[in-house]
């Protein structure tokens, strides 16, 4: 196993709740997407160090990490990962119609990574600080504009999430995440998203980002 230094440290600052949190070793999986607690990521894998992965995860019944990419590459030479990211569970697999073996997993808990090093197949492994979920917060009514824009983006998109129950929509937590899966945002504004710890700050924050989207 190779050694490898300390990860990227995003913008924002370890939230102040997360002390004392048990840090876990976990295998991770830089990507160029943002995966949030309760969302969906679907995968085709092909290179042996995450073959290696989801083998481990599935006979251990664990997950794995997910983080965006800030410097490097999906394939090729391990990739620089942000510090915060969202655990995964495999749910299902399949075969692509390339051949190739293909995920679905289930975003969990969000992390943050103190610690990287890199195994000898190429397969990065983080000292991992588990955050605790976020509570449930009512929507305020200044902000029910969201809830109505989220379900009409998840009636055009269909999956999973466009049949949850009428009280999720009453969920700032569950709202603000689905909505930064939907809108087309940049991956940094994504990654910002996950990081903030306070629902209804990250509902401000999707509220300043609507214009960009509105037809004029």
């Amino acid at each position: 196993m190779r050694r490898g230094g300390s990860c990227a440290v995003c913008a924002d600052s370890e939230p102040a709740y997360t002390a004392g949190v048990t840090a876990s070793d976990i295998p991770l999986f830089p990507l160029n997407t943002v995966l949030f607690p309760a969302g969906v990521l679907e995968l085709r894998v092909f290179e042996r160090r995450y073959l290696d992965l989801v083998r481990d995860c599935t006979r251990n019944g664990a997950g794995f990490g997910v983080c965006l990419i800030l410097h490097g590459r999906e394939a090729g030479e391990p990739a620089v990962p942000a510090a915060v990211g969202t655990l995964a569970h495999i749910v299902d697999f399949y075969t692509s119609d390339d051949g190739l073996l293909g995920i679905r997993a289930d975003g969990g808990a969000r992390f943050r990574v103190t610690h990287t090093r890199v195994r000898d197949n190429g397969l990065v492994h983080g000292d991992a600080h588990f955050w605790p979920d976020e509570p449930v917060v009512p929507l305020p009514p200044e902000q029910v504009l969201l809830a109505t824009i989220l379900e009409r983006l998840l009636e055009r998109m269909g999956g999973a999430h466009a049949r949850a129950a009428r009280h999720r929509y009453d969920d700032a937590s569950w709202v603000g995440f689905r909505l930064a899966e939907a809108l087309p945002l940049e991956n940094r504004e994504r990654q910002h998203l996950l990081q903030m710890t306070d629902p209804l700050e990250r509902l401000a924050q999707l509220m300043h980002y609507l214009p960009r989207f509105q037809r004029a």
